[in-house]
């Protein structure tokens, strides 16, 4: 049985709150969106819940943290660890990159599926099966593969940082702020699942998803479906 525990380098995934899009279900790439008010509150009860000395997301654990360009994961970010001299991460820890950015939805931005899937029709594809952007990727945006590689290069960094504290030997805690859809193909690459097979995820506006290693073992990545909070004894 694996003796995995608070030792043992983790990935805590922050999805941004909720924005208008993220109401009505249209695919948000590029475009540029504002939480809603009801989005700020989400991220808010969870930095007041789990991040801060002695909590889930200690700073002083956080060697990393990896963030969207985009403005509703930088805010988002803000309101997880407080912004300039409130912060209460380093700012040489942060880098913001497009290797976690919102998966390109090129054609697609701001439509919803049912209109992705009468568009693709409408051309005479997806004859066989529905369009899935998993296998199918994006017309004018990326595919799957393309995807997979960014967060591939990504997932590397992360080994590179963490492979030598798999026995807690210094703080390794990394953090991704970023979008719904992208997180979720995250998870999938560092479960070494192909982008294509099935594997349902959800993960809620300004939840926080932890990802870590079984047996301390960089060969071995793992989702956490269930943790312990941190103790004060």
């Amino acid at each position: 049985m694996s003796d995995q525990d608070a030792t043992t380098p983790r990935v805590f995934l922050a999805r941004h709150g909720e924005t208008e899009w993220t109401i009505n279900g249209r695919y948000t790439g590029v475009t540029e969106l504002d939480l809603t008010p009801r989005g700020v509150g989400q991220v808010r009860a969870s930095g007041a819940q789990l991040v801060g000395p002695g909590r889930l997301l200690d700073p002083a654990s956080i060697v990393r943290i990896f963030v969207s360009p985009r403005k509703r994961a930088q805010t988002t970010l803000g309101l997880l660890f407080g912004d300039g001299e409130a912060s209460q991460v380093d700012a040489s820890k942060v880098v913001t990159t497009d290797e976690i950015a919102e998966w390109d939805y090129g054609d697609y931005e701001g439509l919803l599926t049912k209109e992705i899937r009468e568009l693709r029709a409408n051309k005479g594809l997806d004859t066989a099966q529905p369009w899935d952007i998993w296998r199918d990727g994006c017309e004018g945006g990326e595919t799957a593969q393309q995807v997979t590689a960014r967060l591939d290069a990504l997932i590397q960094k992360i080994y590179d940082i963490q492979r030598d504290n798999m026995h807690g030997e210094h703080p390794a805690d990394v953090v991704l702020v970023a979008h719904g859809h992208i997180l979720r193909a995250f998870v999938k690459r560092w479960l070494l699942y192909p982008m294509e097979s099935p594997l349902p995820l959800m993960m809620s506006p300004g939840a926080i998803g932890v990802l870590s290693y079984d047996n301390h073992s960089i060969q071995e990545p793992a989702i956490m479906v269930g943790l312990s909070m941190p103790s004060s004894t």
